[in-house]
């Protein structure tokens, strides 16, 4: 059974998506990170970084009790737990290194960039033009840099659905909201809507959707998530 400890946003619906994918048994455990209950000591004994996703197998390796946090790494692990949307590095090492470049890719590039980018537009206290454009720029970038690829596999790591495009997926569905021109993308429009339509992302993006905030956090969920409180050291 894996605890899948979790929130309604694009690092958690990676990994929503991929149990549903698997179609691995598990539970989803809210952790409400506008109540600060990331920095819970029995959270961060799973995740000393203080962000969700972080999940719990208790069938593990040798059948001992195993906890991944990052969502790369958690991706990565249930691919080799599983044998699926991960190619075997010993019979496919360029389907496997191809699928851990487009993997790496979003967890340095396309997340980090669209969460700033969103962070200066909706959330920043005082409009900050410089940081606004430089971050909207560089997500744009990132787009092109997909849908030259996509303009050549089908999928980002290839022909086959990975957990390169299970990474990516969450954020980049987000591109009205981050004033995307998607017209000038179209490769990346076509695999925006071929993987939105798979069944495990439909369902993976309900999971704790009763919990999906409405608009930017106030008052102490803000100073949580993005003031004083989240830089603490613990």
């Amino acid at each position: 059974m894996i605890r899948a400890y979790s929130w309604p946003t694009p690092n958690g619906h990676k990994v929503h998506i991929m149990l549903h994918e698997c179609e691995l048994a598990h539970e989803v455990i809210p952790v409400n990170i506008g109540d600060g209950q990331q920095f819970e000591p029995d959270f961060l004994a799973i995740s000393p970084n203080n962000r969700i996703p972080a999940i719990v197998d208790t069938d593990g390796p040798d059948g001992k009790e195993i906890s991944i946090f990052e969502t790369g790494a958690i991706l990565y692990y249930l691919a080799q737990k599983t044998g699926k949307f991960m190619p075997d590095a010993a019979m496919d090492p360029a389907g496997h290194y191809a699928t851990m470049e487009w993997l790496m890719w979003q967890m340095g590039g396309i997340g980090p960039m669209m969460g700033q980018a969103n962070h200066f537009r909706r959330y920043a206290p005082d409009r900050i033009e410089y940081a606004t454009e430089r971050y909207a720029n560089e997500t744009r970038r990132l787009f092109g840099v997909a849908d030259t690829r996509l303009g050549k596999t089908r999928y980002l790591a290839g022909d086959n659905y990975t957990i390169a495009d299970i990474a990516a997926f969450p954020w980049m569905r987000n591109w009205k909201g981050q004033e995307v021109p998607l017209d000038d993308y179209p490769n990346t429009r076509r695999w925006l809507e071929e993987v939105g339509a798979r069944p495990a992302v439909k369902s993976g993006l309900e999971v704790l959707i009763e919990h999906r905030s409405s608009g930017p956090p106030k008052g102490k969920a803000w100073d949580v998530m993005f003031g004083k409180e989240q830089f603490k050291r613990r």
